[in-house]
């Protein structure tokens, strides 16, 4: 377990120690560029960047375990959200 949580640690370290610096960022197929979007770059080894637009200088990272399993996850389902008003669903 502790060696588990140390690589952990040592891939999270790597990968905002990284300078990011000239990465190009993608987002969704139609956007405007004044809209709020999510943002990606892809980094090496298969890792990923993801900001917001209105808070580009705030940026999470990803190992690519990370990254796939949240993509998985998405694709299957796991964080679609419940209807509700403020969704513009119907609260029931």
């Amino acid at each position: 377990m502790e060696d588990r949580k140390a690589r952990k640690e040592r891939e999270r370290d790597e990968l905002y120690s990284m300078d990011i610096s000239g990465v190009t960022w993608e987002c969704a197929p139609g956007t405007e560029e004044h809209e709020e979007r999510v943002e990606i770059a892809r980094l090496p080894g298969g890792a990923v960047a993801m900001r917001s637009s209105l808070d580009p200088d705030t940026v999470l990272r990803y190992t690519e375990a990370e990254w796939r399993a949240f993509v998985l996850g998405a694709r299957d389902g796991e964080f679609d959200l419940k209807p509700a008003p403020h969704n513009g669903g119907l609260d029931l």
